[in-house]
């Protein structure tokens, strides 16, 4: 059903377009399309959560600065004074490098990439000011937008900081944390095992599939099930009932699977006796300087959405970038443990990842739910479907932050204009 299609497109990887003539990024501006306008806005422009109107595109567009009025949701309190400052160095040049799309002859501007990608906010820090900063569509410099899957990387720095303060121990059982999962396929991986995305779980994300276990999940979060649903009531109890693969064993092989990080968040909150977004209101929106409430979505059962249900600000997830680039410090503070930065920053292993889901990323690898490029730079990203990117470049001293709409779900429709326009850029402001 529709209903589920939009925490389904937050749980994977990729996704789908509407069949109808896909608009570009000018023409399906939702300020020029008018959704939600009007006292009522008319019937033909009104979108909703309940009929899974609301995400697809080119509603998405306006859905994804608003998941607020869709959603229940709850608050990551931003601080209160002591904010954060980004001195800003605006380089009018940066529009016009060049690069050339991965598969492709002929040069691209990074100006337009940015319309390929259909980007609704870009910024650029180099050296921790802010070189370059962009808005299109619904956002604006103080709005709020949907983070995706760069969810994912919150929640595993979250756990780098209490395995780093010794809260967690990596290797542990899951089922040590969480005795509910004993009898599931996470029960004997390992912590470091599910952060890593090495759990060998029978679960798929392939939305062309009816049976797909992306749907039992998505449906047990869904806060609009049908009447008559008798499935799990929330996603922890969805996640009691994942299997092993037979046959298989854990740490063999990445598979990026959204299912890893509310398994993580569980253990978060069971040991801190804590929700997510207290924790990271804690650890690091009040100790960053952070500006804006973020918020995230929840399940029925009032249970944040650790994968995918982020929404924060631009400037302030640029400031998360530029703290990880400076090993967790802001000045003189040390926001984040120096060793959770390391333990992210090393890498996971490259044998699992060449095993696993995403045979298009040579040679990269996957920890602490951080995507790790190994390219010359030794650039790590966090990646959420849409478009939306943490991309942090330590040689260059460059970190980029990005919210989009992309009609389409997956990265790699976004990666050719994408990657190598970013690498570009640390070439440029290199030199």
């Amino acid at each position: 059903m529709k209903a589920v299609a939009f925490l389904m497109m937050l749980t994977a990887g990729v996704g789908m377009i509407s069949a109808q003539t896909v608009l570009n990024a000018a023409d399906s501006d939702p300020n020029k399309m008018g959704w939600m306008q009007g006292f009522p806005p008319p019937h033909d422009k009104t979108i909703s959560a309940a009929d899974g109107s609301f995400f697809t595109f080119p509603a998405l567009r306006y859905s994804v600065n608003h998941m607020r009025e869709f959603y229940p949701t709850r608050a990551v309190p931003a601080a209160k004074e002591k904010y954060y400052t980004l001195k800003t160095k605006i380089d009018k040049n940066i529009d016009n490098i060049t690069f050339i799309p991965t598969g492709e002859t002929e040069p691209m501007t990074w100006a337009e990439s940015l319309e390929k990608n259909y980007v609704d906010g870009v910024i650029i820090l180099h050296k921790g000011k802010i070189v370059y900063e962009k808005y299109a569509g619904g956002l604006t410099q103080n709005g709020i937008h949907a983070a995706m899957s760069v969810s994912k990387s919150f929640t595993g720095t979250l756990a780098s900081i209490l395995i780093a303060e010794g809260v967690i121990d990596e290797n542990k059982l899951v089922s040590e944390y969480v005795p509910e999962l004993a009898q599931s396929g996470f029960g004997d991986a390992t912590v470091r095992q599910v952060l890593d995305m090495t759990t060998a779980i029978q679960y798929s994300e392939d939305y062309n599939d009816p049976n797909a276990e992306v749907w039992k999940f998505t449906a047990a979060g869904n806060p609009f099930r049908p009447a008559g649903y008798t499935g799990p009531q929330n996603y922890y109890e969805y996640l009691a009932t994942v299997k092993k693969i037979p046959g298989q064993e854990h740490g063999e092989a990445f598979g990026y699977r959204t299912v890893n990080t509310d398994v993580m968040g569980w253990i978060i909150s069971r040991v801190t006796g804590k929700s997510i977004t207290e924790l990271i209101s804690e650890k690091i929106w009040i100790p960053m300087g952070a500006k804006y409430d973020g918020y995230y979505q929840l399940d029925p059962a009032g249970i944040a959405f650790a994968g995918g249900g982020f929404n924060l600000n631009l400037r302030d997830m640029a400031a998360f970038g530029e703290l990880l680039r400076n090993n967790g410090k802001q000045g003189r503070k040390q926001i984040i443990p120096a060793a959770a930065v390391e333990d992210i920053t090393r890498g996971g292993s490259l044998e699992a990842f060449a095993n696993g889901d995403h045979p298009e990323l040579v040679g990269w690898s996957y920890r602490n739910m951080w995507w790790i490029t190994n390219n010359e730079h030794k650039a790590y990203c966090a990646r959420g479907v849409h478009g939306q990117v943490i991309y942090i470049d330590p040689v260059a001293e460059m970190v980029i932050v990005r919210f989009s709409s992309h009609p389409q779900a997956a990265n790699k429709y976004n990666d050719p204009y994408s990657l190598p326009a970013y690498e570009a850029v640390a070439e440029y402001l290199m030199d």
